[in-house]
């Protein structure tokens, strides 16, 4: 059930399933918190309270929030400030889990409050920003279909395009996926709502790269190996690692799964993030 926490500038939408230490699940760009739909109830049944809340602008969430950056903009310092009132919310402290987008705003949120924040994950995150690979458009297909699909949607505000960048980016998908993107699709054609999505790439990830020294929590980098926006990666996860203070940061690759690999392989993603969040931040059996 769709219930709402009221912040400065907006509502954000979210539904909460589970008892016990709190986790916190936001997506990235374009998309809502049904990418969570596989992953939270594992979660739940892994004796968390999981709360999974639509980014500003997206899904159910209101429209037309003010942004830090003075502009039309979604950027990653929003949606972190967005995310620790929705812990406040709820009492804190809470475990981040950001996908993408929310990946970045999960650094940012950890920096900026660590009173709030136990651990953050960071599923196939935009956390640095990115550099073009001239050389990989040629050699790496993926690499080269992503960014053609990305670059399309935002050039040409395009759905088409933006669906199509979906189905690239899902390289293995999940038994409802047409009844998904079915539905995200029809919720990108209310009023209003493509021009937000169409805000999330007003700004670049720089907010929160320049945030990554200050971490004091600890951080799990999750990425899917043929995730089409990283020409590498692995390596990607690692240079946001090694970005971090030293030691509070590890890398993991789900083999197979893209850029949505918390809806890809939801299995893995969950054991991962519950044995590292019981390792590092909070056991929900103690």
């Amino acid at each position: 059930m769709t219930e709402f926490v009221t912040l400065d500038g907006g509502r954000i939408a979210y539904d909460v399933i589970g008892d016990g230490p709190l986790v916190v699940l936001s997506h990235g760009m374009g998309v809502w918190r049904q990418d969570y739909r596989h992953l939270a109830p594992l979660l739940a049944d892994a004796g968390f309270r999981v709360v999974n809340v639509d980014m500003r602008g997206h899904g159910e969430s209101s429209l037309n929030w003010p942004s830090v950056t003075g502009k039309a903009a979604i950027s990653r310092t929003d949606v972190a400030n967005d995310l620790l009132g929705v812990i406040r919310h709820f009492g804190g402290p809470a475990v981040i889990v950001g996908q993408s987008l929310s990946g970045g705003a999960a650094t940012i949120a950890a920096a900026l409050a660590p009173e709030l924040v136990t651990a953050i994950v960071e599923i196939n995150p935009f956390t640095r920003v990115a550099k073009l690979n001239f050389g990989a458009l040629f050699a790496v297909r993926r690499y080269r279909r992503g960014f053609a699909r990305l670059v399309g949607t935002q050039l040409l505000k395009s759905p088409k395009i933006w669906r199509s960048y979906l189905d690239v980016a899902y390289p293995h998908k999940p038994d409802d996926y047409r009844q998904y993107t079915d539905g995200l699709m029809e919720t990108l054609r209310q009023p209003g709502r493509w021009e937000e999505f169409v805000k999330t790439g007003k700004t670049t990830p720089a907010d929160a790269e320049a945030k990554l020294p200050e971490l004091k929590r600890p951080l799990l980098v999750i990425m899917g190996s043929e995730d089409p926006d990283f020409v590498d990666p692995r390596a990607e996860g690692e240079a946001i690692v090694a970005a971090a203070p030293a030691g509070i940061g590890q890398v993991a690759v789900v083999e197979g799964g893209g850029h949505y690999a918390q809806t890809e392989y939801a299995d893995r993603v969950a054991e991962l993030i519950v044995t590292f969040v019981r390792q590092h931040a909070i056991d929900p059996a103690r």
